[in-house]
């Protein structure tokens, strides 16, 4: 058993406590008490004195890609100045379809570091990598395992290089999917395929078969651009949301990443569907996308998480980001305030990854939990404190992460993972990698 002592207890964006302490048996949270009463209670347990810090739930990536680390300064001297661009002649050519797995297995080492040492507990990953080989995705799985980390993975299922080869993708989150439930606690798998311009009606609805027949969640990227939405209307008549709800392919159990180019119709398919969406806010800036609508998204009802999408990730960043962009975007400075994007980074995680016990510091959930020391330059208060995190908080702040009660980060050091000899490796990947 452990006792950990906060000067403030964050259990939710609704719910905060002074001067209490995280009670905690094995993996799970036992009960939430006032310092003054949780010695006296549970006697002669380990104690963690941080009764001048704060004590929250742990971060949740809703979407990235872990791989993303090796196009940091890439040299591919190319130009781009759309989406459309970014992909057919940068991405595609000179990452994607060059990742195989020994580059996955260094970026996963080298990407879960960055997760950890900015607070997350759990992301969830999509591999693009068309040409790697086969059991990648449960090798990435078993690093995960070993780290310590939640994760939700996949790979990039589509057309763009043959149908045949989409079917091998698509196979390899099946095999992930029936490894992760025989073989691990905390590694899960998803369906996935890439857009509707890069995808058949036949290979989506393939695509669900799969992930229904398996009893999985399938996720693709929506709407990432106007290039999705033009192809759409040009060869289907309708905008992607419509084209894919008349498919029959919109349900609870999908997952939409981006969701940049929706409009209030499509939002009110996605709520009336149940679909879940995650918010990119840094690398839909990178790519030219433009601004989601997020809150309009969240005034509808629909469950939006935040994710990195492997671009920076920094979760303070995200957070900042997701704040500050969207008051600019819709010229009002009341939307989206600290609390909701506390929210999204937390317990909306946790929801649209199917994670039922975590996201929220309460008796019976697990033990997914962060010290942030406070350093803020102005006192925090229970009524400007997701202001401070969301805002003025860095990944400097953070002392200890914990997931399922263990320490993966403890006193700011690592625990079971070298970092000097991950960066190493990820160096010298990188540098072979960069030799076209």
């Amino acid at each position: 058993m452990l006792i950990i002592k906060g000067k403030y207890l964050v259990a939710s964006a609704e719910d905060i406590y002074i001067d209490y302490s995280l009670v905690v048996e094995g993996e799970n949270i036992v009960e939430l008490l006032p310092n003054s009463e949780a010695e006296n209670k549970y006697p002669n347990v380990e104690v963690i004195d941080k009764s001048d810090s704060i004590i929250m739930p742990g971060f949740i990536n809703g979407h990235m890609h872990q791989y993303g680390v090796l196009s940091r300064g890439i040299p591919a001297n190319v130009e781009f100045k759309d989406f459309e661009g970014f992909l057919w002649d940068y991405w595609w050519p000179f990452i994607e379809n060059r990742i195989g797995l020994k580059e996955v297995k260094a970026t996963t080492k080298a990407s879960a570091i960055e997760l950890i040492e900015s607070g997350v507990i759990g992301f969830c990953d999509t591999l693009e990598a068309p040409n790697t080989e086969e059991g990648t995705l449960i090798e990435q799985g078993k690093i995960l395992e070993e780290i310590g980390m939640k994760a939700v993975l996949s790979l990039e299922s589509c057309e763009r290089i043959s149908y045949d080869n989409g079917v091998k993708c698509l196979e390899e989150n099946e095999s992930l999917i029936n490894w992760s439930r025989k073989n691990s606690k905390n590694i899960g798998g998803i369906m996935c395929t890439h857009t509707t311009f890069t995808c058949s009606d036949k290979f989506l609805k393939l695509a669900q078969e799969k992930a229904n027949s398996l009893d999985a969640p399938w996720q693709f990227h929506l709407s990432e651009s106007i290039y999705e939405v033009n192809h759409c209307l040009k060869d289907y008549g309708k905008r992607p949301v419509n084209y894919l709800n008349d498919l029959g392919l919109l349900n609870e159990n999908v997952l939409a990443s981006q969701c940049v180019k929706v409009d209030k119709n499509e939002i009110k398919i996605l709520k009336e569907k149940g679909v879940k969406v995650v918010h990119m806010p840094l690398s839909n800036c990178e790519v030219g996308g433009g601004f989601a609508p997020i809150p309009d998204l969240l005034e509808a009802g629909v469950e939006v998480a935040l994710g990195t999408d492997g671009y920076i990730n920094d979760f303070f960043t995200v957070m900042k980001a997701a704040f500050l962009l969207h008051k600019a975007s819709k010229e009002d400075a009341s939307v989206m305030p600290a609390n909701k994007v506390f929210q999204m980074a937390t317990e909306y995680g946790a929801k649209v990854l199917g994670w039922n016990n975590t996201g929220k510091l309460v008796e019976g959930n697990k033990a997914d939990f962060i010290i942030m020391e406070d350093k803020f330059k102005t006192p925090v208060t229970i009524d400007n404190i997701f202001d401070q995190i969301v805002v003025q908080g860095q990944k400097e702040f953070i002392h200890s992460v914990y997931i399922d009660g263990n320490p993966i980060l403890k006193d700011r050091r690592l625990q079971g993972i070298n970092k000097e000899e991950v960066s190493q490796d990820m160096r010298k990947v990188a540098e072979e990698f960069w030799k076209f």
